[in-house]
Order: structure tokens, then sequence, then C-alpha cells
């Protein structure tokens, strides 16, 4: 229990509260609500969300209230929130430590709601077609739309995954997205998920021209957010921060003499069998990008130059 609380501690807020406000929901459900006959069916008539229309236009919030809501018992619903919530940790938390909490905020509410919107126009289109009725809850769509976001902002990302080795997130996405379809076949999961995906690739791409779509989350975060860091972009704020210690950390080592045994995180592999250090080239290619982030801003560098600062920074 100790070590749980540590770890829960030194979440970020924003995927802390995700975390919290989904788990309390689904165990307040299984365990006390979902007993009772007229709370059974006022959750799955007025929070879970019901694509039909004019209904769902009557009430609208079905529509975020949805993605907080895991409302299948037994197994198979432990499971659908538990891996909701392990790709949530997986990708939002490095999201959300670069980026800052109002981003993975407003892109979880965002992309669930996009998932939502995509299920009722489908269901509109296809005039009320059995295919794309009924009941939608769980925080798929939205976990689908944070791995969207990070997959096409990083497309050079990687994840480490059991048997399977590291894996892009971009590939990643595509391969459960192509999963779903195969196994749920269609129906409303399969369009929230998709909705999701689709709201978080928009998203990502509109952030990339420049377009912010998640400063009005900053109001749940104002109390901890300073003057400097909401006049500038968090993402820039983060790597620069990162960039500079890392940049510090590496002209202190230079007064001491080096240990013989140490080997620099950032040897390639063609000097590792020959001893020769890449590290002051790296040293330099970082300096001169950080000198080119603030003569120009950080959406002047190519995808090769934020790749670089990437990489660096998670070392």
């Amino acid at each position: 229990m100790n070590r749980f609380q540590s770890w829960y501690r030194i979440q970020p807020r924003a995927l802390r509260a995700l975390l919290t406000i989904n788990v309390v929901a689904y165990l307040l459900w299984q365990v006390l609500l979902r007993h009772i006959p007229g709370v059974y069916s006022f959750v799955w008539t007025h929070l879970a969300l019901n694509p039909a229309l004019p209904g769902i236009l009557l009430e609208p919030w079905q529509l975020i209230t949805y993605n907080f809501l895991h409302l299948q018992p037994g197994f198979g619903g432990f499971l659908h929130i538990l891996f909701n919530m392990l790709w949530l940790v997986w990708i939002g938390r490095e999201y959300e430590e670069m980026h800052g909490a109002h981003r993975l905020l407003s892109v979880y509410l965002i992309t669930g709601l996009g998932g939502g919107l995509l299920t009722v126009l489908l269901l509109a289109v296809t005039s009320g077609a059995s295919l794309f009725s009924g009941s939608v809850h769980g925080a798929s769509a939205a976990v689908f739309g944070v791995m969207t976001v990070v997959a096409t902002r990083y497309p050079y990302k990687t994840i480490g995954l059991l048997f399977i080795g590291n894996v892009r997130i971009v590939y990643l996405v595509l391969g459960l997205l192509a999963l779903n379809l195969v196994f749920l076949g269609g129906g409303t999961s399969i369009s929230a998920h998709m909705g999701g995906a689709l709201a978080g690739f928009l998203m990502a791409r509109a952030e990339l021209r420049g377009v912010d779509l998640s400063t009005w989350a900053g109001i749940f975060f104002r109390n901890r957010t300073s003057k400097r860091a909401r006049s500038r972009s968090s993402e820039e704020e983060s790597i620069l921060k990162q960039m500079e210690s890392w940049l510090a950390g590496r002209r202190g080592e230079k007064e001491t003499p080096p240990r013989s045994e140490r080997t620099s995180p950032f040897r390639s592999r063609e000097s590792a069998g020959t001893g020769t250090d890449t590290e002051p080239s790296m040293e330099g290619e970082v300096d001169r990008i950080l000198d080119k982030i603030s003569e120009q801003g950080y959406d002047a560098l190519s995808d090769e130059e934020k790749r670089i600062l990437y990489e660096a920074s998670r070392r």
C-alpha cells in the first residue's frame, strides 16, 4: 500500500485526477450503485452516451460523462478499465510532463467528445441502424485520442511491448484500431474509438500549425501555473528546461576527470567499438537547436531537430 501511495503521489496532476475519477466511479458503480434500481437506470439513461437523436441534443453532457464510466460487470469490465488506465499512464504521463496538465486534460476531453460525436453522426446518417445504436461508456475513445496525439506529434517515439520489443506508437495505434475492426466488427464501440483517434489526429495537426486548443483547460490548474508558463508554449518550456539542465550538467562534468569506466549515453554504434565519444557533437547540435528556438521559435524546427531534442531530453 505504501508503494502504491508513493507511486500515486508522484503522478502529474491531470493524470492523477483522470485516474482517480475513472477508478472511483468504477468502484462505486460495481460495489454499490448498480445494485440500486433507480440509480442503475439513471446512469445508463442519462450519463452513458445514448447517441440517438433527438435525445442526445437534450442531454449533451453525455458526450463528456461517458468518458468516465466503465459500466460492464465482471472480469471483462475489470479488463476494460484496467487497460484503459494503463495506456493512459504509459502514454499520458510523459505527454503531460512535456506539455503541461492542461494539455493532457484538454486532449482527453476533446478527443472523447470527438468519439461521441462520430458515433452520433454515424447513427444519424444510417437512419438509426442497429449497428451504431446502443449505449457507449468507457475511456477508450479518449485514450485512443491521447495515443494518436502523441503518435502524430512524435512519430519517432517508441514504446516497449512485452514479447515484441520497441514499437513506434503510430504503428501501435494503427494496429489497435485494426484489431478493433477485426474483433468488434463495428458498432458504437468502434465508432467511438475511431472518432477519438480522428479527433486526436486533427487536434495534433492544428496545434502543430500554431492553433492552441487547450488554453481553456488552464483554468483548472491556474493556481499553480506561473505567468511565465502561461505565456510560453508548455512544450517549448519543458524542452528548453531539460536541455539547459543537460547542457549545464555536461559542462560541469568537463571540470572533473571522467571515470575510465563511464560510457556516454550518446555513444554511437560506430564509435562504441573504437572508443570515440560522440557526446561533444551531440552537445553542439543541441546548442545549435536551442539557439534556433530562441531566434525563430520551436515551430521552426524540422522533424529531425525535434527528434534530436526529444531523444536528448529522455537521457
